[in-house]
């Protein structure tokens, strides 16, 4: 009953093994992959694969530095097609804001549209809050959305308590293998409140190795070791917040 919440199968890097990365992860026993659209193209991608391999669910998204790039008419297709979409989505992802890009006032205008949308279409956010973690929180909370998942999330724990004081959740990438940060998180953070990711291609558990969802199984070993449960209660409590959450 193994799930991964964040990943890009649309990615060039699945381009021609995407049957093979998708049946490697029916093998170990992976329920939903969901995959999360970055812009108007990417979301149609996602949107076909969905609809090709069942295990696959669709987020539609629009990352922070394709809104930054986007032109005004580009910006309303892509929020008119997650509206269009709404009963064909899991969730509105991969959305947020990253200050490592330029133009964060744009980008808190865009993210701002994206929670009121999440609002009407009752659709949970996937969110990617780089170097802007205080920001990305600061405008949920203005909003009262509760339906937040914070993907790969490498802010300090001050901000970390506060995503477990609003009840938010938090997913583990497959890093956290090797991520003392990851690991600190899984030790201290409610577990009633935690998913598992990939962020395929990215954040592999292996050195010089893609990363894909069968990976998964990675984190679930290390969750099971620092909070001292077997895999099958770890694997049943991830689940269960799986199916709360989405």
């Amino acid at each position: 009953m193994l799930v991964d919440v964040h990943s890009h199968l649309t990615d060039d890097k699945f381009k021609d093994n995407i049957d093979k990365v998708i049946r490697r992860a029916q093998k170990n026993n992976l329920i939903y992959v969901i995959s999360n659209g970055i812009n108007y193209k990417d979301n149609i991608k996602v949107l076909k694969l969905s609809k090709k391999y069942k295990i696959v669910k669709a987020a539609l998204g629009f990352y922070p530095l394709d809104v930054v790039k986007s032109q005004e008419d580009e910006i309303q297709s892509t929020l008119n097609q997650i509206k269009k979409y709404k009963n064909e989505i899991i969730a509105i992802g991969e959305v947020g804001l990253d200050n490592t890009y330029e133009n964060l006032k744009k980008q808190k205008e865009i993210f701002s549209e994206i929670i009121e949308l999440a609002i009407k279409i009752k659709k949970p956010l996937i969110i990617h809050s780089r170097k802007a973690e205080q920001e990305c929180i600061d405008l949920l909370k203005n909003y009262g959305f509760k339906k937040v998942l914070f993907h790969s999330f490498t802010g300090n724990f001050k901000l970390i308590k506060t995503i477990q004081d609003n009840n938010w959740m938090i997913s583990i990438p497959t890093n956290v293998v090797r991520s003392e940060h990851f690991q600190k998180i899984v030790k201290e953070f409610n577990l009633n409140q935690i998913l598992t990711e990939t962020d395929a291609p990215y954040l592999s558990p292996y050195k010089n190795k893609v990363n894909e969802p069968s990976f998964i199984v990675e984190t679930i070993k290390m969750i099971s070791r620092i909070r001292n449960l077997t895999k099958e209660e770890v694997e049943k409590i991830i689940f269960m917040n799986f199916q709360k959450f989405f």
